[in-house]
């Protein structure tokens, strides 16, 4: 009985501080209310956003927190990874995502590109480098060149960009919900915590419509 009785007491003691700390989530703590709201991809839909660069070290520590998250997203939640594009290689890896995307791929191959740069140590720096890793990933090579170099992924390039300053980002990963709200792991206190800041801010526009 006594160890029935600390049981209820440790779970209702760890309920406690959940709802603690949903309590003290808020604007210029854990997140930036963007002054100018962006429009979101899919209208009726809660959009959440993530910012990243696959040469990212803390982009890639924060996949296997965040991949099990958002495969239990409901259905009214929008879930959508955007490649940030600072120049050089950040830009031929956002060109990369992009074109996975285009050939509607990048979702079976996006563990093993962030694998073979952070654990293989290759730099897949060109279209080249990239095209000879995906063979190995069962993808057509020259399917990918030629998507790469379309009109199509370069269009998409310069919304991914576009996106980027509306959204007032200087590093990644960085996620927005709805096209408002801005935070990083930094902010909310480290990986854990920052997808309760996305689950707090998704049931405040949930409880807005």
């Amino acid at each position: 009985m006594r160890n029935l009785i600390l049981s209820a007491v440790l779970a209702g003691a760890s309920l406690f501080g959940v709802a603690a700390h949903a309590a003290e989530i808020e604007a210029g703590k854990q997140y930036v209310e963007l002054s100018n709201p962006v429009p979101i991809s899919k209208p009726g839909k809660i959009e959440v956003v993530e910012l990243f660069w696959y040469g990212c070290p803390h982009c890639y520590q924060f996949e296997p927190t965040l991949n099990p998250w958002v495969e239990k997203l409901p259905s009214d939640v929008n879930f959508v990874r955007i490649p940030a594009l600072f120049g050089g290689v950040w830009n031929a890896h956002g060109q990369m995502f992009i074109t996975l995307e285009s050939m509607k791929v990048e979702h079976k191959v996006h563990d093993a590109v962030f694998r073979a740069i952070h654990q293989e140590g290759r730099k897949l720096a060109t279209p080249e480098e990239m095209a000879d890793f995906l063979v190995t990933q069962d993808i057509d090579r020259d399917a990918f060149l030629k998507a790469f170099n379309s009109f199509g992924v370069k269009s998409q390039m310069e919304k991914a960009k576009k996106l980027a300053m509306a959204y007032q980002i200087n590093g990644v990963p960085v996620m927005i919900v709805n096209g408002k709200y801005r935070f990083d792991i930094s902010s909310s206190g480290g990986p854990e915590q920052t997808l309760q800041v996305a689950d707090h801010l998704i049931a405040k526009e949930r409880e807005a419509k």
